[in-house]
């Protein structure tokens, strides 16, 4: 049974009820209502200062909650038209409220993001499009010999300060590479796990030439602030001590198959599958478009940082 508030002339007839002294199941059973309707409209719109009930505050207050509802346009073409902007920035409806609501320009819940969104695809619109909403598809091994992590002497992820852990300190990074089709381009990326800070390298191949090269050059841009990488296991990563030696980075290696070691760097991954979505090529990718790309995802709040970008955090470490 769908529930009805109750009507004007029914407040009036409660408070009268209420003054003759009645209690609240023989007021519900006079007005045909509930109890539990009775009781409600009483504990929603007596007024505090003596605890009585009055038909016409009743009334005042209800339609004032009515003009504020979410369901009754609070928000503007305004509003609206900012909120579409962010979105197609790649932000996540909880990184725009999140941010708008720490910038003090408009107070919304990303539910409510949520629902524009839909709505404007159901109205033909694309802002659904500028969602993450890339599908992982596992890998079926099927017992085939695999070579990852067979590296010996490296140092592996148990053996790493437990400050590294923590995320208490800036300078401790995380490692990957992620694959274009139909070729051999592809590109590095290093996340800072503190901050969530990300670079992106273009490499012409997954080759450990190549991968050295770019990862040296990226951490020579940001002299000072690397202290340890940990690495996925891939073969890219066996000349991991050619890196350190020219560095003096500390290399630390997660457990294969576990990638949940690394979550920073595979949930930054993520990210950039919105802008480098599998099943494209990189082959026509620069070192230039990659810098874009890092820049738009250090450039969103995040709500692990207080809605903060990480770029803000990373500056500030």
């Amino acid at each position: 049974m769908m529930y009805r508030q109750l009507s004007p002339a029914e407040r009036y007839m409660l408070a009268a009820l209420r003054r003759q002294g009645l209690s609240q199941a023989e007021t519900a059973r006079q007005l045909g209502r509930h109890r539990s309707t009775v009781c409600r409209e009483v504990r929603r719109n007596s007024t505090r200062a003596d605890g009585r009930y009055r038909a016409s505050t009743a009334q005042e207050r209800t339609n004032g909650r009515r003009s504020r509802s979410r369901r009754n346009g609070r928000f503007s073409a305004a509003d609206f038209a900012l909120i579409n902007e962010l979105l197609c920035r790649q932000w996540s409806p909880e990184q725009v409220a999140g941010h708008l609501a720490r910038s003090g320009q408009l107070s919304i819940s990303h539910e409510t993001i949520y629902r524009h969104v839909w709505r404007d695809k159901r109205e033909g619109g694309t802002l659904y499009t500028h969602l993450r909403g890339a599908r992982k598809r596992r890998r079926k091994r099927y017992g085939a010999y695999d070579s990852r992590g067979r590296l010996a002497g490296k140092r592996m992820i148990s053996e790493r300060p437990a400050e590294v852990e923590e995320r208490r300190e800036a300078g401790h990074w995380e490692a990957d590479t992620v694959m274009g089709a139909g070729g051999k381009d592809c590109v590095a990326t290093l996340v800072e796990r503190r901050t969530g800070l990300v670079l992106i390298g273009k490499l012409k191949d997954r080759t450990t030439e190549s991968l050295n090269n770019r990862v040296v050059r990226l951490i020579s841009q940001h002299h000072g602030r690397f202290e340890t990488v940990t690495a996925d296991n891939g073969t890219e990563f066996h000349g991991y001590g050619r890196i350190e030696r020219r560095t003096g980075v500390r290399f630390y290696f997660a457990r294969p198959y576990h990638s949940w070691e690394r979550g920073s760097n595979e949930n930054a991954n993520g990210l950039i599958r919105q802008y480098l979505p599998k099943g494209v090529s990189m082959a026509g990718l620069s070192q230039h478009q990659c810098n874009a790309i890092a820049r738009r995802l250090n450039t969103r709040p995040r709500k692990r940082l207080g809605f903060r970008t990480p770029l803000e955090c990373y500056n500030e470490s």
